[in-house]
């Protein structure tokens, strides 16, 4: 089966030539999503702010796909605020509850829109 696009009509503005996800037989694959607010068009300026509107992004796309964080497998983080994990894991930790999907921690130089941290995941979600 071809990996396809999966319409997210919900999903905040993509910023260049990408999907939100992608559906490739029972896996979703989401783009990385930064703290942008959808409603305010800005992204917050504090590191545990955008970690938590990443992850409501995150939920928002799963959900016009048909699934959940419940169903992420995989995260990757990119953040510029390595320094910042304790925080972040502290908003990671109660978002995803008792749900403990692999994960990865990237330190990078720089992100898109000088966000301080971009999540992307992969999700098992049989179609």
């Amino acid at each position: 089966m071809p990996a396809e696009a999966v319409p997210t009509p919900n999903a905040p503005p993509v910023a260049g030539h990408y999907s939100p996800a992608v559906r490739a037989g029972d896996w979703l694959v989401l783009a990385g999503q930064v703290g942008f607010d959808p409603a305010s068009g800005e992204i917050p300026k504090d590191v545990v702010d955008q970690t938590r509107q990443a992850l409501a992004n995150i939920a928002t796309v799963l959900a016009d796909c048909g699934g959940a964080l419940t169903d992420v497998a995989k995260v990757t983080v990119f953040t510029t605020a390595i320094g910042n994990m304790a925080e972040i894991n502290g908003v990671y930790a109660e978002v995803f509850g008792g749900h403990r999907p692999a994960r990865s921690t990237i330190g990078v130089a720089r992100l898109p829109a000088d966000a301080s941290i971009e999540i992307e995941v992969w999700a098992h979600v049989p179609g």
